[in-house]
């Protein structure tokens, strides 16, 4: 069956994250049933990366295997298709699919991708009503500079097992190929890029900077987290609900194929997530 790919932005505080439940409305159950109602059978979608209840995206992919008819429509009216998802996956407009098009050979929107990046927002001092959404608190002053530093001891090849959800099998090496802290008034933004990320590592790995901030957190201490093998109670986790995938890299078209079967290779599916 031709398969299309489908860029994706939502809202995570109306979803129970992105994997489909029963009897729960998730971004994956409310896209599947738009798809499978267009195409008049039952149509799968993979993700890029999964995301957990709350959590939001503005940067997700996703593909899907689709009768020819189907594939027809969105080679043909690609935008117009996107909108007519859009509205019957969530009509309340938190779910939009901004893209369709036919996918090139080889594309694998979870083992193709390259990289992937997420950003934290925090909001410190007085709470805003506004960010209430979109951005976890921290009542006190944080020690932006002191979080740097902690952020970029962690960048690396490292074995990252402190800072995630054990899953038996799974490997927890990922490479952490940025993490840095910008701060504008109140509002500070973390901004991380990985080859990929392990459930929950990216709100343990900004808990951890935040904890430093705090001065809760020794930053020797926290670099040494690296050294454990387990998930570490010293990190703590950091609300869903600052929590937005940005985007997701892939290499050439002519390269699809041969990186996801290099990513098949190393890792479990259930392992590229958070």
């Amino acid at each position: 069956m031709p398969r299309i790919r489908l860029d994706l932005a939502y809202d995570g505080g109306g979803f129970a994250g992105w994997a489909a439940q029963p009897g729960q409305r998730t971004c994956q159950g409310e896209l599947e049933r738009a798809l499978s109602t267009i195409a008049r059978e039952p149509v799968r979608v993979t993700v890029a990366g999964r995301t957990d209840a709350g959590v939001h995206a503005s940067g997700q992919v996703s593909h899907a295997d689709v009768p020819d008819a189907l594939a027809g429509l969105v080679a043909d009216r690609g935008p117009q298709l996107a909108h007519r998802l859009s509205r019957l996956a969530a009509p309340e407009g938190d779910l939009v699919v901004r893209a369709a098009a036919v996918a090139p050979p080889g594309f694998d929107a979870r083992f193709s991708a390259v990289s992937r990046s997420y950003r934290y927002r925090i909001v410190t001092g007085p709470a805003d009503p506004l960010e209430r959404r979109t951005a976890a608190h921290v009542p006190q002053p944080l020690d932006v500079d002191a979080m740097r530093r902690s952020a970029e001891a962690l960048v690396g090849l490292r074995d990252f097992a402190a800072f995630c959800k054990p899953r038996e099998g799974a490997t927890t090496i990922r490479e952490l190929r940025s993490f840095s802290w910008a701060q504008e008034g109140q509002l500070l933004t973390a901004s991380l890029t990985a080859d990929a990320f392990c459930h929950s590592m990216v709100r343990a790995l900004v808990a951890a900077c935040v904890r430093v901030g705090e001065g809760r957190l020794g930053l020797a201490r926290a670099a040494a987290l690296l050294d454990e093998r387990r998930r570490s109670p010293l990190t703590g986790l950091m609300p869903a609900r600052g929590l937005t995938l940005v985007e997701v890299g892939y290499p050439p078209d002519d390269e699809l194929a041969e990186q996801a079967e290099r990513t098949r290779a190393r890792r479990s599916a259930d392992d590229l997530e958070d």
